[in-house]
């Protein structure tokens, strides 16, 4: 039963991959070749004041997968990404049905989709949100790295203790619960919003607009996701079990 699950679930984080995909595809590739333009224009204008041409050749070198075979690679990566995210789900999914969250197969499915989504994505965009090509020091990599894993970790704790709350503040009305639920997601994320160091490396003169644009495709490529996700396994659970 679970071998079945989980392959459900993976086949599911495919199907969400590539439709996430075709999102990135459409809306945000167009904002990443600005990006790598104003990249590659910044480089040959550093080379040309300096009279220098190592910058710019050190950056065709390091171009070793064309723009084609990146595109290429985007559907590929969500693929796979979804492939190991929907096999975790699915063990999620078997471990909190029947015991916590909504009776319903299905709306238990989408519930957790969004569950994940907020602890997964949300809450580490708020504090640490996508940057495009030409954002970001190199040298800074490990570090933003662990700081995103590190808020990725606080997310689920913070929605793990928001479920345990509504599922144990004892009131015969709804809104006790909302509340508790609310204040015990909010309190760990604010804190972390405070104590965890703030990384801005987008350089002067970067177009506000396009990195605006940008970090909104890359969230809207995970709720693309997720959606697809909640959605799919949703169905799945309704066409297994009608009732």
């Amino acid at each position: 039963m679970i071998t079945k699950l989980i392959v459900r679930g993976m086949l599911v984080g495919l199907l969400a991959g590539l439709l996430a995909g075709v999102f990135a595809y459409t809306v945000g590739e167009p904002r990443v070749d600005r990006a790598i333009a104003l990249e590659e224009a910044a480089a040959a204008s550093s080379s040309h004041a300096e009279e220098a041409a190592e910058p710019a050749h050190s950056h065709e070198e390091e171009e070793l997968v064309s723009r084609d075979g990146q595109r290429l690679g985007l559907f590929l990566a969500l693929g796979l990404y979804g492939v190991a995210l929907g096999g975790l789900f699915a063990l999620v999914y078997a471990g909190v049905r029947g015991r916590v969250g909504p009776r319903s197969e299905p709306l238990l499915a989408i519930s957790l989709a969004a569950a994940s989504f907020v602890a997964i994505v949300l809450v580490p965009f708020v504090k640490y949100p996508a940057n495009p090509p030409a954002v970001g020091d190199p040298e800074t990599i490990n570090q933003r790295t662990v700081l995103y894993l590190v808020a990725v970790v606080i997310g689920i704790l913070a929605v793990g203790a928001a479920a345990a709350a509504y599922r144990y503040v004892s009131s015969t009305e709804a809104w006790p619960r909302w509340v508790a639920g609310g204040a015990a997601l909010l309190v760990p994320v604010a804190a972390a919003w405070i104590l965890l160091p703030r990384i801005d490396e987008v350089p002067e003169g970067f177009p506000a607009g396009l990195l605006w644009d940008f970090r909104l495709a890359s969230l809207g490529t995970q709720a693309v996701f997720w959606l697809g996700v909640g959605a799919l396994f949703a169905f799945a659970a309704r066409r297994r079990s009608p009732a």
